[in-house]
């Protein structure tokens, strides 16, 4: 006859092989916007305490906290319209690495930007970089200023997004 203690032992051990096998970590690629069920963006530069259940370890804030974003809309701010061409944003510096970008303005509206250096310290901080970019472009554009949301787990690349776009922006003010 088997002992009850030696049945106890037995049935905790194979329940606890059942819960640390299905045990799921969270997936890096929920980071991207397509068929995510929960939304990514989850806040403004200035905003703190959101989150969202994608999760990462990108998070905190970027060296100089973001400038007020151009205000209006197409493009135009208080003074006057931007003037055409590429502008080069300021180079922020992350605790990840640094964050540089490039606005193009074309009849007096951003119509492109492009993003001359993301965070590349590590594997992870590529990672984030390549899932963050094309959003941080997409909310750029339909902004029309710096004025955009940052990414959860990506804040500091998004603060320093949007502070290199701002710096690109003023440049751009005709």
């Amino acid at each position: 006859m088997i002992p009850k203690r030696a049945i106890s032992a037995l049935l905790a051990t194979v329940l606890g092989l059942v819960l640390l096998f299905s045990f799921k970590t969270p997936d890096a690629t929920r980071l991207t916007a397509s068929g995510a069920s929960d939304p990514v963006i989850v806040g403004t530069p200035g905003t703190s305490g959101s989150t969202s259940s994608a999760g990462s370890t990108d998070t905190g804030t970027a060296a100089a906290a973001p400038t007020p974003a151009v205000g209006g809309a197409g493009g135009a701010t208080a003074g006057g319209a931007y003037a055409d061409g590429t502008f080069t944003g300021a180079t922020v510096s992350t605790r990840y690495g640094d964050v540089q970008v490039a606005v193009v303005i074309s009849g007096g509206t951003v119509s492109d930007v492009t993003a001359l250096q993301l965070p590349s310290g590590d594997g992870h901080s590529r990672r984030i970089a390549q899932v963050a970019a094309p959003i941080l472009r997409e909310e750029a554009l339909t902004a029309q200023s710096a004025d955009i949301d940052l990414l959860s787990g990506a804040t500091y690349t998004s603060e320093a997004y949007a502070e290199s776009l701002q710096s690109a922006l003023d440049n751009a003010h005709a």
